[in-house]
Formats: C-alpha cells, structure tokens, sequence
C-alpha cells in the first residue's frame, strides 16, 4: 500500500476500505483491552475506588489513567503498524483518543474542585463541545486553513499586535493552566485532609486554604502572560485593587483574613460546641470566608468570620467539655421540702447522661410567690447530643414522680384588691 499521505476525502474513504483498516481496528481494541487490564492493576495495588477520583472515576473506564493508557498503546501500535503500511485509522483515532483524554481530564477536575457548584455542568459540556470540534477540525484539514485565517484579523492596541488567533490560543492555554492549577490543589487538599480529626483537621484545612490561594495567584499570572498581557502594567490595578479592598472590600477581605486567623491560631475547631449570638451548636465547616455551625435541630448557621474574632464566643469544647444544666420546678408550700428533693435527684439520676462525679444536687432555691422554688443542678459531658431533650426528660420524671406523690404544683397566684363605690 502506498505511503502517500491522504488529504482529501476520497482518499480517506479509499484508505479506510482497505483490508488493512480491520488490522487497525483490531490493533485498537486489544489495546483498549490491554489499557482497560493495567489500569485495573494500577487501581487493585493502589486501593483507588474513592467514586471522586480524578485517575479512575467512578468505573475504570471513567477516570483519566484509562485514555491516557490508550492514547500511549495507540501511538505504540501506529509506529509498529508504520513500518508495514500507511495508517488510515489511526489517523482518525488519535486526534480522537485526545480529545477524550482532555474531556476526561477537564470533567473530573472541574467535578472534583466545584462538584456543588451549578456552572460546573455548563463548563463540563463547553470543554466537550470544543474537544470534539477541534478534533474534527484536525482529522478534516481545516484546522490549519480556520488558523491561517484568524490570523488575518488583527488590531492594535497601543504598541501590541493583537489576533484572532492569538486571543483563541490564549485563552486555550490559560484554561489548561487553571485546570492543571485546580487538580493540583485538589490533590493537595485530599492528602492533607486525609485521616486528619478535630484539631489536626483545621489546621490542615487552614494550609490547604493557603496552598490553593497560592497556586491560583500562580496560574492567574501564567495565564495573564499565555494570553499576551503585560504584568508590568498590573502594578496600577494592585493599586486600584488595594484602594477598593480599603473601602468597598474591607468587610470581604476582613472575612478572609479572620478565617485564616481562626484556622491558624486553632481557637474553634471542626467538631467544636459553640454558641454565637444566641445561636448553639456543632462547627461543621471552617471556610475561608465564613463558618457553618449546625444546631441539634438540624438548623444550620452560615456566620461570617469576622463575627467570631470581634463578639464573644462560647466554645463549649475549647477545654472541658462537662456542661452544668439545671431544671427549676415550683411545688405549694405545704409540700414535704425533703420528700421532694429526694424526688427531684432521683429524677435527674435516671437518665444516663447525667454524670455522676460531679454528683448532681437540689437546692431550695427561692420562696416565690406562688411556691417553693426548688433548682436540680446536674453536669452532662455530650452537649453535642443536645441539652433541650434531656431537660425534656428529667421533667417529665419529675412531672410523674410529684404527681404519683399528690404533690401539688400550684397555679399561679393573684390577690385582688376591690374598692366600694
């Protein structure tokens, strides 16, 4: 067969009718078979099957290890295959074997690094759409012809030249850039945050924070060098940027800045009991801009992290997680003053939760108008379980013990003084 390169279409459909096409057809499927087998021995020694992996995927053939593999075998075999006769299938299957593997790569990042983000299905179908009409550009010949032409289209922007082309180029290599920034940073952040807990966990989320800052400044200056722009000139801008987080972004960057404090310094962790501004619960989430506490109610609360530098702040796990809780029950005045104590400890003792050392204990703690005010002080070690329940049930005991007793818990009382006409 002649080693004529094909450039027209009729070559391509001669070429392709060729028994020698099957040879290549099945060139290409026994390395996607032999591709498929090492990267399931690649994912069986490393133990891969985290469905948000960026190599494998949720399935071997859905991660970026398995084109990758592929695209490697089918150069392979067009070389060996060269040597016999002129590829007419590999011509077609590489240019598409690389657009999948840039699909693939693009995809997983962008799901790996904004997977709650609604833009990312968007970006995911863009990335597809450019892949595959590039590759038919290529595979066709009128990628070079398109290229030859945006170049024609130009203008001048003060001493620089500017094209089409140039613009389309740019902006192709700066997306690379920000993708590979992003799977970089993803990487990152999971060998950071992997088997981290409590104290540990904040601190490295605090320094993946930073790794990712860092290299997104990083490939935002390559990717404003790929796209032709000067970076001498960004010294104006900085600037003016500083001039606008001094005014309009104090609040902004004075977010930012408490976040990288509070992750720093440690003062409230992920798994932290805390209550801020009258709102209770467990910290959940330490970003760079704000915190999410979650109550026991299932409430959540999105606070900015400025307010948890500036305000006061309980953390009711910093140090001793035992927390003093206390019922307060009213009874007549005729009541027996120790039978209800009696009944008022045994009350809080029956729930488990209630701790034993410190005991807990009841006191007479007022003569109210209406009764005999007594206060159960008790300490629990859980508040993350919730205070409001178990109070729940010490009432509710005390509630059956007074009544199983005939101990009168007395209405409210009001004297009324009338004056004759």
């Amino acid at each position: 067969m002649s080693k004529a390169p094909i450039t027209d279409l009729n070559g391509w459909i001669a070429a392709l009718t060729q028994p020698t096409a099957l040879m290549e057809l099945a060139s290409l499927v026994v390395c996607a078979l032999l591709a498929w087998w090492l990267a399931s021995m690649v994912c069986n020694a490393l133990g891969a099957r985290d469905k948000s992996s960026i190599m494998f995927g949720r399935r071997i053939v859905d991660g970026v290890l398995f084109p990758a593999l592929l695209l490697c075998l089918a150069y392979l075999a067009r070389f060996l295959l060269t040597q016999q006769l002129s590829p007419a299938v590999f011509k077609i299957a590489i240019p598409a074997l690389i657009a999948l593997l840039v699909i693939r790569f693009g995809v997983k990042v962008l799901q790996v690094s904004f997977s709650h983000t609604p833009v990312v299905r968007l970006l995911e179908r863009s990335i597809s759409w450019l892949a595959w009409i590039a590759m038919v550009l290529w595979v066709s010949g009128l990628m070079p012809l398109i290229l030859e032409e945006l170049e024609q289209i130009s203008w001048h922007l003060g001493g620089t030249v500017l094209t089409v082309r140039n613009l389309i180029e740019g902006s192709l290599t700066a997306a690379a850039v920000l993708i590979g920034v992003l799977w970089i940073s993803s990487a990152i952040e999971a060998r950071l945050l992997r088997s981290a807990t409590g104290g540990e966990l904040s601190l490295r989320k605090a320094l993946s924070n930073a790794t990712r800052v860092l290299l997104l400044f990083l490939g935002l200056m390559l990717t404003l060098s790929a796209v032709g722009i000067d970076l001498t000139a960004l010294s104006v801008l900085g600037g003016a940027i500083g001039v606008g987080v001094g005014f309009g972004l104090q609040k902004l960057a004075a977010n930012y800045v408490s976040g990288f404090v509070i992750l720093a310094e440690r003062s409230m962790r992920i798994g932290d009991t805390v209550r801020v501004d009258g709102f209770e619960g467990r910290i959940t989430q330490i970003n760079a801009r704000y915190t999410v506490i979650r109550a026991v109610t299932g409430r959540e609360s999105i606070v900015p992290n400025e307010m948890l530098i500036t305000s006061r702040v309980e953390n009711l796990s910093l140090a001793d997680k035992r927390l003093w809780q206390s019922c307060v029950v009213t009874v007549g005045y005729a009541s027996d003053v120790e039978l209800v104590m009696r009944l008022l400890l045994q009350a809080s003792l029956n729930q488990p939760r209630v701790l034993r050392e410190p005991a807990p204990h009841v006191a007479l703690s007022n003569f109210a108008p209406d009764g005999l005010e007594f206060t159960v002080g008790f300490w629990i070690e859980d508040p993350e379980e919730g205070t409001l329940n178990l109070k729940s049930l010490i009432n509710l005991d005390i509630l059956a013990a007074l009544r199983a007793h005939q101990i009168e818990i007395p209405y409210p009382q009001r004297v009324i003084h009338t004056h004759s006409g």
